[in-house]
């Protein structure tokens, strides 16, 4: 395997294009219309445009990205995150053209792309599961009366896809019917399946999940926990490693029960496994994702192992050069997503030009991102601008240098999250660590940023009036100045 070709844009890209270049392995980037000027394209030794700039003209279509690789004569192909990571199909058709990816196998893909068929793998190791039902449930009556038995409040989920699309909370058997239409018609338009299930809801959920290595010979780990409980629209924005609140204990059950769900599917590469974390810190199994995660940084902070790498060596047919027991925590890592959204405004995207970008720097800070100044944000693409990672020897070193990075990070031309990562990093229920999957609701609005803006502002307007100030000053000076040698002139003429 000496060339690989990345079938993803942006940060992702980059980042896997590095590491394979560590490793002496040279890369093929692919590309949409959109893109033909990115970061990615420029970095690879090889780049070839597959379509126009909408995903489902480029980056989504298996056939071209296989194409490319037969024209390019690279033999394995990594997919990062999103687009085909977890798409049997694709990866059925990538071995089928006798090609390598790094990843699963495509019978793992399609168990656990399905929340149904993943429980019922799980449950061959007892994990411990939400209350709720095993089955996809279509009639309306039979899941009102399923829901009933399980307890109010339930929540109503999507069997396929994710990403918070097909899930509805239900509070009470009256909102049951309207809310259970909902979700199967949102599940029916995101994912082409309309199957749901039940679950019941846990009031204050934190979103713990591990992250696991499997190689073909066998070997599975996991390198610790990872907590991602703050999120807008069920979508992460804040993660770090490891978890405020987990002990030893807790840590090593999590840790178990992850790699007995990886080996219920003979996982092999990088996968995490999710799980739900009650008020009582009792866990329970929510889905595994079959890829590299956007997180996976935080946890590369603190082990002091590169996951790409991993991936490329097991995708080699190399066994894992570590054991559980050599695996330990070290230190703590903060990741917060910066995307150009503005927080203020529900955070919807803010397409438009990096007139200013500037990245922090410094011990203990790393960005990764796709972009440079001048460059658009494009409509057609998550508007992830890049991850911004800190890592301390304790937590609260980490969220310190976070604070720092974010004010040092200057962004102009679109809102983004910067703002309200440092309003996560300064709020006290996040530095005790007592907060749950609820935070922005609970206490983000648009208010929250109101007084740093008013301050910003005020600062602005004060430097502009010390400029108008020293400009008047630097006038009069002038103005003195050339007096002063008008009469200089003068009475120069009375000594000749």
């Amino acid at each position: 395997m000496n060339k690989i070709l990345v079938a993803n844009r942006g940060e992702i890209a980059l980042r896997v294009m590095r590491s394979a270049r560590e490793m002496g392995i040279k890369t093929v980037a692919v590309f949409s219309e959109a893109d033909r000027s990115a970061l990615h394209v420029r970095y690879a030794d090889e780049a070839i445009c597959i379509g126009p700039a909408p995903s489902n003209q480029s980056y989504l279509l298996g056939e071209k990205i296989i194409e490319a690789c037969k024209v390019t004569g690279a033999q394995a192909i990594h997919p990062g995150y999103g687009f085909l990571s977890e798409n049997a199909a694709f990866a059925r058709a990538v071995k089928e053209a006798g090609l390598v990816l790094i990843g699963p196998t495509p019978e793992a893909m399609e168990i656990m792309g399905n929340k149904l068929s993943a429980k019922a793998a799980a449950l061959q190791y007892n994990i411990p599961m939400v209350p709720g039902t095993e089955e996809a449930i279509t009639d309306i009556e039979e899941a009102k009366q399923r829901a009933i038995e399980v307890g109010f409040p339930i929540l109503i989920k999507a069997a396929a896809g994710g990403g918070g699309k097909g899930m509805r909370i239900v509070e009470k058997v009256a909102d049951f019917d309207e809310q259970m239409h909902l979700a199967v018609s949102e599940a029916t338009s995101a994912f082409g399946d309309g199957s749901v299930f039940i679950e019941r809801y846990v009031t204050s959920p934190r979103h713990i999940e591990i992250q696991v290595l499997g190689d073909t010979h066998g070997n599975i780990v996991h390198l610790f926990e990872r907590e991602c409980s703050v999120q807008r629209r069920h979508q992460k924005v804040i993660e770090e490693a490891p978890s405020a609140v987990l002990t030893p204990e807790i840590r090593e059950k999590m840790g178990r029960c992850a790699v007995d769900v990886a080996r219920s599917v003979n996982y092999v590469g990088a996968g995490t496994v999710e799980f739900i974390l009650d008020e009582n810190l009792d866990f329970f199994f929510l889905e595994m994702n079959t890829r590299l995660q956007v997180e996976h940084p935080v946890t590369e902070m603190i082990t002091g192992l590169d996951l790409v790498k991993e991936q490329i060596k097991i995708a080699r047919g190399e066994a894992l050069s570590f054991k559980q027991e050599d695996l330990k925590i070290n230190g703590h890592a903060m990741e917060l997503r910066v995307y150009a959204e503005d927080p203020l405004n529900n955070f919807l995207p803010d397409i438009g030009t990096l007139q200013t970008y500037r990245t922090p720097k410094g011990n203990g800070v790393r960005v990764d991102d796709g972009f440079e100044e001048g460059m658009e944000i494009p409509i057609y693409y998550d508007p992830m601008i890049a991850k911004l990672i800190t890592y301390g020897k304790d937590r609260e070193e980490a969220i310190e240098r976070m604070i720092r990075a974010i004010d040092e990070y200057d962004i102009t031309g679109i809102q983004t999250t910067l703002g309200f990562g440092k309003f996560v990093m300064q709020h006290e229920a996040f530095t005790s660590g007592k907060f749950d999957t609820h935070f922005v609701g609970k206490y983000f609005n648009s208010d929250s940023l109101k007084t740093e803006n008013e301050a910003e502002a005020m600062l602005a307007a004060l430097t502009a009036v010390k400029m108008l100030q020293q400009e008047k000053t630097a006038l009069n000076q002038s103005a003195e100045s050339e007096q002063s040698q008008s009469n200089w002139l003068r009475n120069r003429k009375n000594y000749i």
